[in-house]
């Protein structure tokens, strides 16, 4: 600790927080022999009344799935029935205590949240991580996602680290350099034995860098002679290579038998000294390890005295004694209860092509991805690609890593095993799962143009050879080609016309199937024939008898169908039907798309309160998972409750980000979101450019619907009859041959508009009869507003004062705040004052989204952990929100929310409530 003072401060710092509840996150970073684990040493050591949780980043353990959790977690297990079940089964499944599907990998993360803050309730708790630049992928995405949920836990994590990993970046950072010169001469002075030359101490000073392992270690072993003659002679390699040369000359000093036992202890990762004495058995070693030459320590484990002498003794070792050592630790290692870690040294052990061998790290693959370890199961196929030598073999263990490497997010990786499997022998089927994969890749790096094209041409290669497969990808691509819009190199009309020309099920139709026919006869013939198809399927998605696959893979687009065939109930079903089933099963990924779809029928309900609190989860899921989705629930609650002008800078953001990302429908919704609000503002001819843009943009789809009725409002507004005539009548073709309430509604509202005399009255009110009793209230109260405009028009002012009244009270309940100042407007224009109202959310105070998401599910009945899952958040982060919530509502009880908080949540009731 010479000369650390101020890293012991900060470390002090951290621990004092962490006794008084409040959680910290920090990354000790710097090079190799700095001082970092004497660092973290130290905080444990002045940590005695705190619980210790220590793990250690292993570089040949890198590619073992949850290696380093399973350190962190395993004394931990009997804590799992403590949380909530979906988490507690993840955690399980990981660990090998119960069978079950992969777990999504966020919730696992989830799960070691609420494992710490459950801990933390009894007794303060710190995490030591040292190594962590070795973390397996699987293990550091986990505590990354944890370092930065955690919340009012009385809980510390600390990591070692040479470099910052993606899974770290961003968290709070000590960089430690190395000792100040006065504190490195002091330290190389109690190490050399000998009187130094300054001149040659001040050249060591320097060229160490004041690294503290270097100026202990460097100097062993070397004479005045040599150390005279200055540390530049040594070579040209790094510090890390100059100190791992130090350790080899200290190794080169001891018998062979004892240097050999050294190998063997650095090719084996656990530490396990029974399993290292039973490979030197193998090996006919006779040689004690108690501790040798201060290199290497016995206790509960085999350790090393720093990681830099386990990398120079594995790295300095011949191929040879490389495999001949990893052969005896296979052979001593547990086939029944270390399957992975034989198979691994197996691997490591081989000198050519072992088909053997590759079998075994195949089920390897396959046991790693059964516990959510796609990393590791990447790891293992590419390891098996390499030692297999027939062709047919080695292709299709390549795609089958290319396919793990893309669950896990390598996608480096993934186009690698990609290229070798391309360049094996393929047969149709495989160039189509090549294409199939490459589309996959794409599309979930960016959900942008390049995907729908791919993912076309691999639906076409499998017509011939499956079906199901064949119809499922042409699906694909057209929810591909849906989130690209008119930016796709393929569009939704080249993949529907494809698509209707697929061979038909063998078997009895899907729902999916029949999602996909509507889709496919939509733009193919007509939405006289593919309406009611898109409406069959949307009302089957948002019941229980589509399968959990279909819901999850699929659900969204059923919102699209429903939507376009202008059934709203439809659609609010099947959007919370995949919510409800992504948050059950843990997708969340798919979840991140679910949220965004219901809050968007929630704000075209009017239910704001619910969508804020579902922008909220979707801020949550995106943060969490860094799922690239466009805000599109965000954009539809901005346009409808506003404040203006951060809805129009929210709409322009998405549209330059969705234009240069490529998804082309964020950016239709964003301007049919800004002729919204416009609209709202009396700006009749700034809003028409935008409406007409979303219009004719995709018009097949229920966007260009939406769009259309503002186009007509606007242009008429402009004194542009012509083009809102345009307008509606295409609007009109939309509508003609539908019998849902809302299509009815807002072509009715559209043609009064364009009308004059009894005909216009007459389509105002069958547009208010149309929507009244339906959920659409912001369409309703639009419909009231117009027919009250066009009421005073004709100088009507007791009935216009009626309808521009009923409006702005329903828009004031709504909060739409922007038509609600329009209507004002309009009723100061016939000679009645209505008092300004304030923009202020309608209720709530001044809570953040989050804690008004917090405040609603509580008020639902929600407990702690229910919402904590929910949000990401700790059951104790839970707590401490509400805390704040009840002081900014000025209550004092979860019962008291009710009647604090506006009456919604519906939404959340089962779809058959």
């Amino acid at each position: 600790m010479l000369g650390r003072g101020s890293e012991q401060a900060v470390l002090d710092r951290v621990l004092a927080d962490v006794r008084s509840g409040t959680s910290r996150v920090l990354v000790v970073r710097g090079e190799a022999g700095v001082g970092k684990s004497a660092l973290l040493d130290y905080a444990t050591g002045a940590a005695a009344d705190v619980r210790i949780l220590r793990a250690m980043g292993v570089q040949s353990e890198m590619e073992l799935a949850f290696a380093a959790l399973h350190q962190l977690c395993a004394p931990l297990l009997d804590h799992l029935p403590r949380i909530p079940e979906p988490q507690r089964r993840a955690l399980a499944t990981v660990f090998g205590v119960a069978p079950g599907p992969a777990p999504d990998r966020f919730m696992v993360g989830l799960a070691v949240l609420s494992l710490l803050s459950d801990l933390a309730d009894e007794q303060p708790v710190l995490v030591v991580v040292d190594d962590a630049q070795w973390l397996d992928t699987a293990t550091a995405q986990t505590l990354g996602f944890v370092a930065r949920r955690l919340g009012a836990e009385a809980a510390g994590l600390l990591f070692g680290a040479r470099e910052v990993g993606v899974e770290l970046h961003g968290l709070p950072e000590l960089v430690v350099d190395g000792l100040p010169a006065d504190d490195a001469r002091a330290l190389l002075g109690s190490t050399v034995e000998f009187l130094l030359d300054e001149p040659i101490r001040e050249r060591i000073v320097a060229e160490t860098g004041g690294n503290p392992l270097a100026l202990l270690e460097l100097p062993r072993g070397l004479t005045a002679n040599e150390l005279a003659a200055g540390f530049g002679l040594l070579g040209g390699q790094g510090l890390p290579g100059r100190i791992e040369q130090s350790f080899l000359r200290q190794a080169d000093t001891l018998p062979a038998p004892t240097r050999r036992l050294l190998l063997v202890a650095a090719a084996e990762p656990i530490g396990d000294p029974v399993l290292v004495r039973r490979a030197a058995d193998q090996l006919g070693i006779d040689a004690a390890f108690a501790e040798i030459d201060g290199l290497l320590s016995l206790g509960e484990r085999v350790t090393f005295r720093h990681p830099l002498v386990r990398s120079a003794l594995y790295g300095s070792a011949s191929a040879a004694e490389r495999r001949a050592v990893h052969l005896a630790l296979a052979g001593a290692t547990d086939a029944t209860t270390d399957p992975d870690r034989r198979a691994w040294h197996l691997a490591a052990a081989a000198d050519g092509p072992d088909e053997e061998v590759a079998l075994e790290l195949e089920r390897s693959a396959d046991r790693a991805q059964g516990r959510g370890g796609f990393a590791a199961a990447a790891a293992f196929l590419q390891r098996a690609v390499a030692l297999t030598r027939e062709p047919g073999r080695r292709t299709e263990r390549a795609l089958a890593g290319a396919h793990a490497s893309l669950q896990a997010g390598a996608f480096g990786t993934a186009w690698a095993l990609l290229a070798t499997a391309e360049a094996g022998r393929l047969d149709d089927l495989g160039q189509a799962r090549i294409d199939l994969l490459r589309a996959e890749a794409a599309f979930a790096q960016q959900r942008g143009r390049d995907a729908p094209g791919l993912l076309l041409r691999a639906a076409r290669t499998f017509e011939p050879l499956d079906v199901r497969l064949a119809r499922d990808t042409y699906l694909d691509a057209w929810s591909a080609a849906l989130f690209a819009g008119r930016l796709a190199g393929v569009g939704l009309r080249e993949v529907s016309l494809a698509a209707r020309e697929a061979p038909q099920p063998e078997t009895q139709p899907r729902s999916s199937d029949v999602l996909l026919d509507g889709f496919s006869l939509l733009f193919a013939e007509g939405r006289a024939r593919g309406v009611p198809l898109l409406k069959q399927a949307a009302t089957q998605f948002g019941g229980a008898e589509v399968t959990t696959e279909e819901v999850l893979r699929w659900g969204w687009l059923a919102t699209a169908a429903a939507a376009t065939a202008w059934d709203f109930e439809a659609c609010r079903a099947a959007a919370l039907r995949q919510v409800q089933t992504a948050r059950g099963a843990g997708a969340l990924a798919v979840l991140a798309v679910g949220v965004n779809v219901l809050a968007q029928v929630l704000a075209l309900a009017g239910e704001f309160a619910d969508a804020i609190s579902l922008r909220a989860e979707a801020d949550a899921v995106r943060e969490a998972t860094g799922t690239n989705i466009a805000p599109y629930g965000a954009l539809v609650l901005a346009a409808l409750q506003g404040p203006p002008n951060d809805a129009l800078t929210l709409a322009d953001e998405t549209i330059a980000i969705a234009t240069a990302g490529g998804q082309g429908t964020a950016a239709q919704y964003a301007r049919w979101a800004k002729s919204v609000v416009l609209n709202a503002l009396g700006r009749h001819d700034e809003a028409l450019p935008w409406a007409t843009l979303a219009s004719e943009d995709t018009p097949e789809l229920f966007v260009s619907s939406w769009a259309l009725s503002e186009q007509v409002e606007a242009a008429v507004r402009s004194g542009r009859p012509e083009e809102a005539a345009g307008a509606l009548a295409r609007l009109q073709e939309k509508t003609r041959d539908t019998a849902e309430r809302w299509g009815l509604g807002l072509e009715a509202r559209a043609r009064a508009q364009l009308t004059e005399g009894a005909a216009a009255e007459s389509a105002y009110r069958e547009a208010i009869e149309q929507l009244t009793g339906t959920r659409l209230r912001p369409d309703l109260a639009r419909a009231h507003l117009l027919y009250g405009e066009w009421l005073r028009r004709q100088t009507r002012r007791g009935e216009a004062r009626a309808e521009l009244r009923t409006a702005h009270d329903a828009f004031t309940a709504i909060g739409m705040h922007a038509f609600a100042e329009r209507a004002r407007r309009e009723l100061q224009a016939t000679g009645e004052t209505i008092r300004k109202r304030s923009t202020a959310p309608s209720s709530g105070g001044d809570l953040t989204p989050q804690e008004r998401q917090i405040a609603l599910l509580v008020r639902d009945g929600l407990s702690n952990p229910e919402v904590g899952a929910r949000l990401f958040l700790s059951p104790r982060t839970v707590e401490w929100h509400l805390r704040k919530i009840f002081d900014k509502l000025s209550i004092t009880s979860r019962r008291q929310l009710r009647d604090a908080l506006p009456a919604g949540g519906s939404y959340d009731r089962p779809v058959n409530a």
